[in-house]
């Protein structure tokens, strides 16, 4: 049965009180009409809303009720903004009845059904004119037409003809969402004057209501959809890292909120994974949450450690909306040495599981969240064990009014080490251990699993301090590319080799490495000692040398450099065939 049909009893004591005489008296309405306040608009779900009318009508005021609204209203929280005339389409939205034959009634009057209803209809003129509309006895003619427009003629007309019929418009706002249908069977007294005015009381409180889920559905749907369309549709593949990732908008009264996460592909195949949470929820939120989470990929473009990141982030939060606060944390992962550099700013710290399914809170300095001074912050760097799963995530997952954070994050830690191995299991598994509810926070949780690198993923080859082994490290480029069957990027790989190894052999200090990174493209980096970074000029026509970074700006997807603690890397990307 749909649990917008309401089906009860005729309770006859209630009934006879209501009906003992003509109209019911003065005090049985107002005490019938605060028991409507109490009853109806207990949610902001328009279906909700409209069942409870119909259980507060049938049987009390009523032998049947409907709710009609226009059917815009239930797709997407518009109204026409012409007047509900004979073309609007209609949806029947609950449906309450006592007595008679209530599979009869669900037959002919289906929740869920949408119809237009022509003009000359009670229903159509009540909606039109905005007026209510009543039959103190509706003849077989009109319960014949109203029948044929549902093409169910004989059932409606069956149940309709000699019935009293009462139809009242659902105003709100100056605006008609739709009507109120209210029927009492033959042999019930028939609707008097006094019987409309406490329904257009009735429908005047309902329609409120309704109006006020449709904003509310219209606001919680644009922000969702604001916010789905920010969060990543596909996580890049990292190299050396697997990754899963979930987004869990909070529960219906606190509204969409401004959690996301982020996976960002850096130079040299390294990876930068960011979680963070705007406070507050709405729309503002999640606009919020789409301007950090661009100011964000526009910092890790520049290469920038953690604490750099998150410190100029804060800066320029304070720029977009100095009265939102967020929380942040930052990671870059290098696949090759498997360091993991970290920073937090006012987040929840990450939790580290082991192979060995024991798991560890990374200690990181907490810092202020985004948004509150100018303090800078630290980072810590870490190696991560091959096979261990870091998880970042948003407080929304293990703090709530029942639960502190303490708790919580050792129930993380109980999820995280148990017997499941999947990374998207691992996310279904605990996220699904969330409890449903008004007061659930919105959540973002990623996991990632490290890796080491296969031999077709990664290639080095260390070089002396002598010009002669530059020919030295084109044949291993040759050789490598050809192992990984890319032998039609030997010519353009080596001529680049060539000016980077000089370069280093000529300007840098040992040690000298060439390596070889194989993910979304193909990574050629040469590391030395020296901290100074090459520089592009222009070469006069007599010059024999200042041509080398051009020639790789020709043939190169992208180029850089990066500093490390020992001297500087130089890194040249091409797009794999």
């Amino acid at each position: 049965m749909n649990r917008n049909c309401v089906i009860k009893d005729p309770a006859p004591g209630n009934r006879a009180q209501w009906r003992r005489s003509s109209a019911a008296s003065a005090h049985e309405r107002l005490a019938f009409l605060n028991e409507a306040s109490r009853r109806i608009g207990s949610t902001l779900d328009l279906s909700e809303t409209s069942r409870e009318l119909v259980d507060v009508a049938v049987p009390r005021f009523a032998d049947a009720a409907a709710v009609m609204v226009q059917d815009r209203l239930m797709a997407d929280g518009e109204l026409s903004s012409r007047p509900v005339d004979g073309t609007t389409l209609v949806r029947r939205v609950a449906l309450g009845v006592a007595g008679a034959d209530p599979d009869a009634w669900m037959t002919a009057f289906p929740v869920g059904e949408a119809t237009v209803y022509p003009a000359i209809l009670p229903q159509a003129q009540c909606m039109a004119g905005g007026k209510p509309l009543m039959y103190p006895a509706l003849d077989k003619e009109s319960a014949r037409l109203i029948g044929a427009s549902l093409d169910r003629e004989e059932a409606v007309a069956s149940l309709l003809t000699d019935s009293s019929f009462l139809a009242v418009p659902l105003r709100a706002r100056g605006r008609v969402l739709g009507c109120l249908i209210f029927i009492r069977h033959p042999g019930s007294l028939p609707f008097e004057e006094q019987d409309v005015v406490v329904a257009e009381d009735l429908a005047a409180r309902t329609a409120v209501c309704i109006d006020n889920a449709r904003l509310y559905t219209r606001e919680r749907r644009t922000a969702l959809t604001l916010q789905s369309s920010l969060l990543p549709v596909e996580l890049p593949q990292a190299l050396g890292m697997d990754i899963a990732s979930r987004y869990l908008p909070a529960s219906d009264l606190m509204g969409v909120g401004g959690d996301w996460y982020d996976v960002i592909a850096l130079p040299g195949c390294r990876t930068a994974l960011v979680v963070g949470d705007v406070m507050g929820h709405g729309t503002r939120a999640a606009a919020t949450m789409g301007q950090l989470r661009t100011a964000a990929r526009t910092l890790a473009s520049l290469d920038l450690p953690p604490d750099e990141v998150l410190f100029r982030l804060n800066l320029m939060s304070q720029d977009l909306d100095p009265s939102q606060i967020a929380t942040c944390i930052y990671a870059v992962y290098d696949p090759v040495t498997r360091n993991c550099a970290l920073a937090r700013a006012g987040h929840v710290p990450p939790i580290l599981l082991h192979p060995d399914r024991s798991t560890e809170i990374i200690e990181l300095p907490s810092g202020l969240p985004l948004g509150i001074g100018s303090d800078p912050l630290e980072s810590r760097e870490l190696i991560l064990p091959a096979g261990s799963v870091l998880a970042l995530y948003t407080d929304g997952l293990v703090e709530s009014r029942e639960r502190d954070l303490d708790a919580g994050i050792m129930g993380l830690r109980r999820l995280l080490a148990g017997p499941i191995e999947d990374l998207e299991d691992m996310c279904d598994v605990i996220i699904s251990s969330q409890r449903s509810g008004h007061e659930r926070d919105d959540i973002a949780l990623m996991v990632a699993r490290v890796r080491d690198l296969d031999p077709d993923e990664v290639a080095t080859c260390p070089l002396p301090s002598d010009p002669r082994f530059v020919s030295h490290a084109r044949r291993f480029v040759r050789s490598t590319l050809q192992r990984w069957g890319l032998s039609g990027l030997v010519d353009s790989t080596q001529l680049i080799v060539s000016e980077l190894v000089t370069n280093a052999l000529k300007h840098g200090w040992p040690p000298i490495e060439l390596r070889m990174l194989r993910g979304r493209t193909l990574v050629v980096e040469v590391v030395d000692g020296s901290p100074a970074a090459p520089a592009p000029r222009t070469a006069t026509p007599d010059e024999d040398t200042g041509r080398g970074l051009q020639l790789i700006k020709r043939f190169a997807y992208r180029w850089g450099t990066r500093p490390t603690p020992y001297g500087k890397i130089v890194w040249v990307e091409q797009h794999l065939p």
